[in-house]
């Protein structure tokens, strides 16, 4: 195990991603050819890079943490992790050498089990939309009865938070609402629903001024055809130590673009050619932490969505952060191409 976690400086910010996601670990270890230890990279490391402006193709001697405390032995490892939380307790010998790794039990399902932090906070889910995209398919069903599996992604969403505590959801429904309504009524629930109708179509942004009055904490947006695996515990807590009144969730996208590209000076020389380059970026997952002022806020029955209230709260002088998480972490169902891809995460075999 502690193998495959082993990388150099010159590796990839990208190769250590796909450790985490492939090993489903926290935290990989740099390691130089007599396996002396120069670093270590966690996932809250790959945070803090990104959001510094870091790219995924950078490398690791660039990203990782260069001075991680040690340890000699397990047992001083151990002592120490009942004072002192970490992700991880590297223990090496005299020679600098990595031997051991004491890792911490967490993970994001166990956390969630028995977190308490989202006990008292509603989900709103947007589930209005046509799902033209899904066409034919939701010319009979609502995209968030869409089966996933031997339940609707609707379910699974709502699944997902109930397992960090959530019980009370707001459903914004219009198309098809009837449907959404009746389905879910019909199901044993340990959580309760709000149903609100949209007369017209309002946005991603626009139906939250239907809340009025309802909601008065922090609470979470999302929209009905993605799941996201992710640490609300540490999301809730970024939240609030910066102070924002949007935090997006956005996940941590790579292109490779399929051509070499010249980069040329102002008078046409070529000073550099890359063959193939990649680039990264976050992309918006479609689930957010908002404050109840922004529902305040809104004007009744207006149309936007809820990248134009971003805006708006930053011309504002309000902050609008993000949490970064990995490509992998981030399920999404908008097109045929991607329910297959959701299902096959899902160990979901079959075609819908």
């Amino acid at each position: 195990m502690l193998e495959d976690c082993l990388l150099r400086k010159d590796n990839t910010v990208k190769e250590a991603i796909d450790i985490f996601d492939e090993k489903k670990v926290n935290s990989v270890f740099i390691v130089d050819d007599n396996n002396v230890l120069l670093g270590i990279f966690t996932r809250g490391d790959l945070r803090q890079f990104i959001l510094g402006g870091g790219e995924i193709h950078d490398s690791l001697e660039n990203a990782m943490n260069s001075a991680p405390i040690t340890f000699k032995s397990a047992k001083e490892a151990k002592i120490y992790s009942q004072s002192q939380r970490r992700v991880v307790y590297p223990i090496v010998n005299q020679k600098k050498q990595l031997v051991d790794v004491l890792h911490n039990t967490y993970d994001v399902f166990a956390t969630a089990s028995n977190s308490k932090c989202m006990e008292e906070m509603p989900v709103v889910i947007m589930a209005g939309g046509l799902g033209t995209r899904l066409y034919p398919l939701t010319k009979v069903l609502p995209k968030a009865l869409i089966p996933i599996g031997d339940d609707t992604i609707m379910e699974r969403i709502v699944r997902n938070f109930r397992a960090w505590g959530c019980k009370e959801f707001y459903f914004i429904l219009n198309h098809k609402a009837d449907m959404i309504k009746a389905y879910f009524d019909e199901l044993d629930k340990d959580y309760t629903i709000h149903y609100i109708k949209e007369d017209a179509f309002l946005g991603t942004g626009g139906g939250l001024s239907l809340l009025k009055g309802m909601i008065d904490d922090t609470f979470i947006l999302t929209n009905c055809d993605i799941l996201v695996n992710a640490d609300f515990e540490c999301i809730l807590k970024k939240h609030y130590d910066d102070k924002n009144v949007i935090t997006f969730i956005g996940a941590v996208k790579n292109i490779e673009i399929p051509y070499g590209v010249l980069e040329t000076d102002n008078s046409g020389k070529v000073v550099e050619f890359k063959e193939k380059p990649g680039m990264s970026f976050l992309t918006n997952t479609g689930v957010y932490i908002i404050e109840p002022e922004v529902i305040d806020e809104l004007q009744k029955n207006r149309f936007c969505h809820i990248t134009d209230i971003a805006e708006e709260k930053m011309h504002e002088g309000k902050r609008v952060g993000v949490f970064p998480i990995t490509e992998k972490a981030w399920l999404d169902m908008g097109q045929f191409d991607e329910i297959a891809r959701m299902r096959k995460a899902l160990g979901i075999e079959g075609d819908i």
